[in-house]
């Protein structure tokens, strides 16, 4: 295992670390002290700057109640429950309830309906209906499935994307797509050397198919 690899792998184990201590509920410094190091050493194993013995390794799985073999596999074991641990539950269920109330009127307003045409479709009061898009009343899922059918919408459109929790869940399912890349991937990412190209192609990647086309004959002209 050349060095390329060495530090791949640490940055994998460091993420499998990292998601196995936010799965079990637990503080950095409680895993530090039950392996018996530092916080800050802890934190740089899950940063992928260090990495365990395989002693540390055993007593940590041992310590979160986890077989050793997840750190050799690709699956993520967290959940979306410890990200509430440091957030105001009730203002941020009224703050999403109020979000998805003006999202629900944006979606009714570019499908040009009316309130009177949801409610009835629905089956559900227009003061009720109303009350959803103020975000004065909280609105199930199955409703608001029923009325984005309605709309011709998707549930999807209505996930958190900037909250604590939507944060939380994009970062592992980046974590997630990360640890499936193959490998000579995972090891092109990790090397800072390659961060100019990924910060190209991050840039193509949001161009217009008109301006690839006029970039890629722009390399023809001063190739040939």
């Amino acid at each position: 295992m050349n060095n390329a690899q060495i530090t791949l792998r640490e940055k994998k184990l460091g993420l499998l670390i990292r998601d196995a201590r936010i799965a079990e509920r637990r503080s950095i410094k409680e895993c530090a002290d039950a392996i018996g190091i530092k916080p800050g050493l802890f934190r740089a194993y899950e940063e992928g700057r260090r990495a365990p013995s395989l002693p540390e390794l055993e007593t940590l799985v041992y310590f979160l109640k986890l077989p050793i073999s997840h750190f050799w596999g690709n699956e993520t074991k967290s959940d979306a429950s410890s990200v509430m641990e440091s957030v105001d539950v009730p203002r941020l269920i009224a703050l999403r309830q109020r979000m998805i109330g003006a999202l629900l009127r944006q979606e009714r307003t570019n499908a040009n309906m009316s309130i009177r045409q949801i409610a009835t479709e629905v089956g559900i009061s227009q003061s009720k209906l109303k009350a959803y898009e103020l975000g004065e009343k909280a609105i199930t899922v199955p409703e608001l499935e029923s009325i984005l059918t309605v709309l011709g919408s998707r549930i999807d459109v209505f996930f958190d994307q900037s909250g604590p929790v939507g944060l939380w869940l994009n970062n592992q399912r980046a974590m997630q797509k990360f640890i499936e890349l193959p490998a000579e991937m995972q090891a092109f990412v990790c090397q800072p050397v390659n961060r100019p190209y990924l910060e190209l192609a991050m840039k193509m990647s949001d161009m217009s198919r008109e301006k690839l086309r006029s970039v890629a004959e722009g390399l023809l002209d001063i190739t040939l």
